[in-house]
């Protein structure tokens, strides 16, 4: 018998989500902590033990020796919404945070622009792929998360010295995305965090230096397979030396992030985009599920997006509680 009040936190990097349970715990919250490197079900039971799961698996997983758990996510989460258990970033938003390919699609249903692309099932495709495209251009792993599994190549020679020597690795389902580079205009890409479908807030990330022909969210490694540091994603930015600001975007682009997010089922979840410095246009090209809010966030945006979280978490729980209640009161 499930309790109505119980909240589950189902994830797979404790690190990234200490600021989130120091909130629960601060507030005296109860919850349930799910590990998802070593977790089971039962298939037989018909009632979910929890009121709500917030799924936070990560993508990257593999990295750190949790592959095992990315495809084990998408049972437990369909076993879980066929229970009737409200799922926060559930079954559908886990297929789109684990497949660029999906996540260009959605765009492409919503009419959004995004860079080209073209989707391989083998490396050796990746030559003939590129001959659409401008180069520079990155090859991406369809799982990916932390820039991993993406490379750039400066011109088809390279590229193709790569695929010859085996070092193009399309990941763990075989699936890449061969993709124009873009060059963002005034150094620097933008992400926009949501919650609960709506707009929460929005950051320029520049690079320094020289570095920044490198997209700090997108590109972790260069053509050689050589890992570049964590300094290339947006939640580490302010630690790692990379020049991060509070950004309020156009009307317009706030809306197209709503739309994105709600269509693809992300209930906490960020969207990053680019202007194009070659010609100005305006490129969605990753969609979060797994987000990972900036750090030091009351400096570089003003509040403390954990307790945001919290509040909605909290008003999900007490919600599904009512429900429960009143489902029981018709019963009775």
């Amino acid at each position: 018998m499930r309790d109505s009040n119980t909240l589950a936190i189902y994830y797979e990097h404790p690190d990234w989500f200490r600021l989130l349970f120091a909130e629960l715990d601060r507030r005296a919250i109860p919850y349930v902590p799910l590990d998802a490197t070593q977790h089971s079900y039962d298939p037989s039971e018909n009632e979910s033990p929890y009121a709500v799961v917030f799924n936070r698996m990560s993508p990257s997983a593999y990295l750190r020796g949790h592959g095992h758990g990315i495809l084990y996510t998408l049972q437990y989460l369909n076993h879980l919404e066929s229970l009737g258990t409200r799922i926060i970033n559930g079954q559908k938003a886990f297929e789109i945070e684990i497949s660029k390919a999906r996540q260009v699609s959605l765009l492409e249903s919503l009419n959004l622009p995004y860079p080209k692309t073209y989707v391989i099932n083998s490396p050796s495709l990746a030559v003939v792929a590129s001959e659409n495209l401008r180069f520079p251009i990155v090859v991406k792993a369809n799982v990916g998360g932390s820039g991993a599994g993406i490379v750039r190549f400066d011109s088809r020679e390279s590229l193709l010295k790569a695929a010859e020597n085996g070092r193009l690795d399309p990941g763990i389902d075989q699936t890449a995305l061969v993709q124009e580079f873009i060059p963002p205009r005034n150094g620097h890409i933008t992400r926009v965090e949501t919650l609960g479908g709506k707009y929460l807030y929005a950051i320029k990330v520049f690079t320094t230096g020289d570095t920044f022909n490198l997209c700090p969210a997108d590109i972790c490694q260069t053509t050689d397979g050589v890992e570049l540091t964590r300094a290339a994603c947006p939640v580490d930015a302010p630690r790692s030396g990379l020049r991060v600001e509070a950004f309020e975007p156009p009307a317009g682009v706030i809306r197209s992030v709503e739309q994105i997010v709600r269509a693809a089922q992300i209930d906490v979840g960020g969207v990053e985009y680019i202007v194009d410095d070659r010609d100005g246009s305006l490129l969605f090209y990753d969609i979060n599920a797994l987000s990972n809010f900036v750090a030091d966030a009351t400096r570089v945006i003003g509040f403390d997006p954990h307790a945001t979280l919290v509040d909605f978490l909290q008003e999900e729980v007490k919600r599904c509680a009512t429900v429960t209640g009143s489902r029981f009161s018709a019963v009775g």
